[in-house]
């Protein structure tokens, strides 16, 4: 029953590379160090295997038993009647090597790698992972792990893991994918999601990942119709560009992609190479990246799954995006409407028709959105929960229900009512019980008629938001970004030094790439400051030109609004006195004068590489002040001009930009030529470019383009 034997060389029974769904669902299992005792590994595998009714053949293997659960045991590998699509080794990490040796003799398909102490402990413990890819390498043999915990695959009653919370009676079944580079997290997730009613197609723990990694679970369970939401718990990527080219694939098959990823602080970045020897990248890039592609970024575990569940009961993307509010205290409406509010999510403006249903029932201001079932015109005992909830769901400008059921009388009749009610609509309603004892009855109800609740407020508005969202995501993701017919292809930078680039040079680049950039004479001396300023014509800017200054502003190394040829030249003196003073001193090329350009604002235009994700471009207001109004817009480049324009819309400070205030508008047409040019710039420098910024991007009013007047920029050699 093992896989198909396609040749036998020195000894080792070679079998075609097994695929990912032949792992998820083995034909049969050998469990390494299997036992009757479960305080072991091996105990609790085997006995979980026996306990869920894996149907397929298990193959017990002991050095010390010949029997194990009632089943035969077989002292090695190399003992078992056919090859086993997955071995599970539960061994001391010390005997691991011979273990893998062993099942690659014995023709094994996958081997599953629970042990510890490996690329995530020290630099010895990723020599031995080193020697475990090399077998995996030579062999065909696939790896999950080490420093994993297994698979749990609940439709094919397979649980291959040895945590306590599989000693249950049963698993529960479901639609969503999960795969998780960290176990312990990946089982407590199913077994929290079980609380909730809430069942999984896979659980998946992939560890260090040194062969099989987090893409290709991704790609299996997009590929697969039965798999209808997914969420990953990632620390870090092995292939970054793949791990796009998978979100690209999942956003095409329309099925929600959630990713919870550590690394958002530095801590977290830490904690992540600790745990399985992950480079995190920055989550600045890998959010870029899901922006883009339509992935889902929750905070939490909870989140992640309960949304998942969600999504999966409401397939497909909603048009419609309004929320209505119902709740029996009108105090509990009236904190929901401001926190809807607070998050960027819009109160659904009720139909003039909705307004009078609901005016039969309500006094006049309870029959508005948010509806309080408090403020009844009718007597006490009649029931209007219904009625009132029927008219707020079909309302067509609803998309969501957000039922907050603080305490009322009947509270577990009246609740479960209204939340029917509410749920028959075919819409996606979040019920919120905030009270405690109370809705245990109601709790006990609505579980045992699989209907999902929160036990708070602010986690049903949190899960709210994830699928306002998802929702949102056909008028936000981009298609690819396309080069503009008139940038040159593949230009030569074979010129360029490494290091940092002087302003005059970055300005030659931006220049080479149609980016328009302020006049300027280059001058070695003051007197030739004089010079180049009356050529130019005043009022002018006066830089001094260093690769040693990064920010002009803070040393003296910039003065504006020079106005005659006197000034020009003390100017520079001063200057050059004050550089030259400093220690150490930085090394100066000489001036650049310039034309002063005025504008409406001054905006930042940037580009970094992040070792992960590549290069980032962001645009934000920028000037001196940028890094105190940290308001800026990530992107991955390149980028295109549409792409860019909705940057700019994401922006705290985006009226700004719109003219507020006796403001003009800004040229936004400007500023998205330029961003475009910048990020293939940053595109085609490739791996050379570390980072690029222009600041200020100087931007006129609507219709007179924008300049860049300074720059800089940090390349390595080719």
């Amino acid at each position: 029953m093992g896989p198909l034997h396609t040749a036998q060389i020195s000894g080792h029974r070679h079998a075609p590379r097994l695929t990912v769904d032949r792992i998820l669902h083995p034909r049969s299992i050998a469990v390494l160090g299997a036992s009757d005792n479960p305080a072991k590994f091996g105990g609790r595998i085997t006995s979980f295997l026996v306990k869920h009714g894996y149907a397929g053949e298990l193959f017990p293997v002991s050095r010390s038993q010949r029997e194990v659960l009632g089943r035969k045991a077989y002292r090695d590998m190399g003992a078992l009647p056919s090859s086993p699509d997955v071995a599970i080794l539960a061994v001391p990490g010390h005997t691991l090597q011979s273990a893998l040796e062993e099942a690659e003799a014995a023709g094994v398909g996958c081997c599953v790698i629970i042990s510890t102490g490996f690329a995530e402990a020290d630099g010895k413990g990723a020599e031995r992972q080193a020697a475990i890819v090399e077998i995996s390498a030579r062999s065909g043999m696939r790896i999950l792990g080490p420093n994993c915990m297994g698979l749990i695959v609940p439709h094919h009653r397979m649980a291959l893991c040895s945590s306590v919370v599989l000693n249950t009676d049963s698993l529960a079944d479901g639609s969503i994918g999960l795969v998780s580079q960290s176990g312990a997290l990946m089982v407590s997730m199913l077994d929290r999601a079980k609380a909730d009613g809430i069942g999984l197609r896979y659980g998946i723990s992939c560890g260090n990942q040194s062969d099989l990694e987090i893409c290709d679970f991704l790609d299996h369970m997009i590929e697969e119709q039965e798999t209808t939401a997914i969420c990953a718990y990632v620390e870090g990527f092995v292939d970054p560009d793949r791990f796009r080219r998978s979100a690209i694939a999942c956003r095409r098959t329309g099925k929600p992609l959630l990713v919870l990823k550590t690394g958002r602080t530095p801590a977290g970045v830490v904690a992540a190479q600790s745990h399985t020897a992950s480079l995190a990248g920055s989550f600045e890039a890998f959010a870029a990246i899901c922006r883009e592609q339509g992935v889902l970024l929750p905070k939490s575990t909870d989140d992640m799954i309960w949304a998942a569940h969600l999504l999966t009961r409401h397939p497909g993307h909603r048009s419609v995006h309004g929320v209505a509010v119902l709740s029996s205290s009108g105090g509990s409406a009236g904190i929901a409407s401001d926190r809807l509010s607070e998050e960027g999510l819009s109160l659904a403006q009720l139909e003039p028709s909705t307004v009078d249903k609901l005016e039969t029932m309500l006094l006049t201001p309870q029959a508005r959105n948010p509806v309080d079932l408090g403020g009844r015109k009718v007597p006490e005992n009649v029931e209007i929960g219904i009625d009132a909830t029927n008219a707020l769901m079909a309302d067509p400008n609803v998309g969501y229900g957000l039922v907050v059921l603080a305490s009322m009388p009947s509270y577990t009749q009246r609740g479960i009512e209204i939340v029917n009610a509410a749920l028959a609509s075919g819409k996606p309603v979040l019920t919120a019980l905030t009270v405690g004892a109370l809705a245990n009855d109601a709790r006990r109800e609505l579980r045992g008629q699989s209907s999902f609740y929160f036990d708070g407020f602010e986690d049903a508005l949190r899960v709210l938001l994830l699928l306002a969202e998802f929702d949102r995501q056909p008028g936000l993701i981009e298609v690819e970004a396309k080069r503009p017919a008139d940038l040159p292809s593949g230009p030569d930078f074979g010129h360029i030094a490494a290091g940092v680039q002087t302003e005059t040079e970055v300005k030659a680049l931006l220049a080479l790439y149609g980016v328009p950039t302020a006049k300027e004479i280059f001058a070695k001396t003051p007197q030739a400051v004089g010079n180049a300023a009356e050529m130019l014509g005043f009022p002018i800017v006066l830089k001094a030109s260093s690769r040693d200054v990064v920010h002009k502003s803070d040393v003296g190394a910039v003065r504006l609004g020079i106005t005659d040829r006197q000034e020009a030249i003390e100017v520079a003196s001063e200057m050059l006195v004050r550089l030259e003073s400093q220690r150490p001193a930085p090394q100066l090329a000489g001036f650049s004068v310039q034309q002063m350009v005025r504008g409406e604002a001054e905006v930042i235009v940037g580009v970094r590489r992040d070792p992960q994700f590549g290069p980032l471009v962001i645009v934000g207001l920028g000037g001196t002040a940028v890094e105190i109004i940290g308001d800026v817009a990530v992107a991955s480049a390149p980028v295109s001009r549409s792409h860019v324009r909705k940057m700019i819309d994401s922006l705290a400070t985006a009226d700004l930009f719109k003219g507020v205030r006796g403001r003009l508008p800004l040229d936004i047409d400007a500023i998205t030529f330029i961003v475009e040019r910048i990020s293939w710039l940053a595109h085609d420098l490739g791996s050379r470019l570390v980072d690029l910024e222009v600041n200020p991007l100087i931007v006129r009013a609507e219709g007179q383009g924008a300049v860049a007047v300074d720059g800089r920029a940090n390349i390595e050699i080719a």
